[in-house]
């Protein structure tokens, strides 16, 4: 028996494994010029998208670990970059919102993802499209099934 199957070479998860990897050097140098880790660049993001939203729905949009998310938050109210409140309407939520730092570092950060896409020297724009989308069907498929298990 050969075992191909166990070849490094022949798994989507170590080739998945090593872009994320890949990424995250990428992202590295820009992030620093910002004084922000990856995990707290997407809560920005998911912020700049819609600002003072519950510590849930933040948790939904970014896919972050409810227990990452909260040592990320504090790490991010240490920097200035956003609060954590109560919610007026429900006292039992908690709400993230920007603070004025935290929504003037979008200009700063405006250029990373173009900077990002430009080092990606052999996929054109239609190549990520295409592939965002093939790595949206993964995680939709692999999540629905760990849903069902719950």
């Amino acid at each position: 028996m050969s075992f191909e199957q166990l070849k490094l070479e022949n798994q989507l998860c170590h080739r998945l494994y090593m872009a994320s990897n890949s990424i995250a050097r990428a992202y590295r140098e820009p992030l620093a010029a910002l004084n922000l880790t990856y995990p707290q660049y997407v809560v920005m993001m998911a912020l700049w998208e819609e600002d003072a939203i519950t510590i849930a729905e933040l948790v939904d949009k970014t896919a972050i670990d409810g227990g990452a998310m909260t040592q990320i938050l504090k790490k991010m109210a240490e920097k200035s970059l956003l609060e954590v409140i109560k919610d007026k309407h429900d006292k039992r939520k908690r709400l993230v919102q920007l603070t004025q730092n935290g929504q003037q570092l979008k200009v700063a950060a405006a250029h990373i993802p173009k900077s990002i896409l430009c080092k990606f020297e052999s996929v054109d724009t239609t190549q990520a499209s295409q592939l965002m989308q093939l790595l949206d069907l993964i995680v939709g498929d692999l999540n629905s099934q760990y849903d069902d298990q719950t």
